[in-house]
């Protein structure tokens, strides 16, 4: 993965949560067993995963043990921009995959659903079913590097408050909004200046960018002053990095 300069950022719970709910790609993996795709993936607020895999997987049965199966559930978070790099992140849920009584899989498919209202979630009892994965350990990587969470902290964590909206800014920031890329690009080591430069990430704490050059890819944590709590705070504190009071910033997103 790209280097990264660190700097004022999620903690490592946070970042497992906001990756988990953005990724849109996640495989079970099981002792002696191929990956298994899951078409629903949802961390809980308590700490453990509800996932959805084929009704005829090798996982169902493996779940149904008394103690279950040791399993792995690896998340990947994607970048929403056409990147050189596209992977912002991987988190490698750890611990044992559990079965779900039939009577409760949709009592759980409509708890999920209040968080999570993926359209998968219609196929529960027909071509999929549900399995928990109770997590034993939580480790999130990036261009910074590898990181594990402590268990009470992330059930403690949630997502970052912008997560829903950050594909949406990022596409439109990266096609519309060339001048703030570009100011906000004045922060960057002056070796990093001559590559061509995506805004990669956008959080409550600040802003990352992905300068790509013939040199590599790298990526830059830009830092707010204080972290932001709603939209209007998140544009104010964009305007101010970027040097900018007066742009409209974020209005149209």
């Amino acid at each position: 993965m790209p280097r990264t300069t660190t700097t004022a950022a999620p903690s490592t719970a946070e970042r497992v949560r906001s990756a988990s709910a953005h990724a849109e790609q996640a495989v079970l993996a099981l002792p002696g067993a191929d990956p298994i795709p899951t078409t629903v993936h949802h961390l809980r607020a308590c700490g453990d995963a509800v996932i959805a895999v084929p009704i005829d997987s090798s996982a169902v049965p493996a779940a149904w043990g008394p103690l279950g199966s040791p399993a792995v559930l690896e998340l990947t978070d994607m970048a929403p921009l056409p990147l050189r790099e596209p992977v912002r992140s991987l988190v490698w849920l750890r611990g044992r995959v559990r079965a779900v009584p039939q009577y409760a899989q949709r009592a759980l498919a409509g708890e999920v659903a209040k968080d999570h209202p993926h359209p998968a979630l219609l196929d529960v009892g027909h071509t999929t079913t549900l399995l928990r994965v109770v997590v034993d350990s939580a480790v999130v990587a990036d261009s910074s590097g590898a990181a594990a969470a402590c268990l009470d902290e992330l059930r403690a964590a949630r997502p970052d408050p912008f997560w829903e909206l950050e594909s949406a800014w990022l596409q439109h920031m990266d096609a519309d909004h060339a001048d703030v890329v570009a100011q906000l690009a004045r922060h960057l080591p002056v070796r990093l200046r001559g590559g061509a430069v995506h805004p990669l990430a956008i959080d409550r704490y600040g802003v990352t960018l992905r300068v790509e050059s013939a040199e590599g890819d790298h990526d830059v944590r830009l830092p707010f002053e204080a972290p932001v709590d709603d939209v209007q705070a998140l544009s104010r504190a964009v305007r101010i990095l970027a040097g900018c009071p007066f742009l409209h910033g974020m209005r149209r997103m």
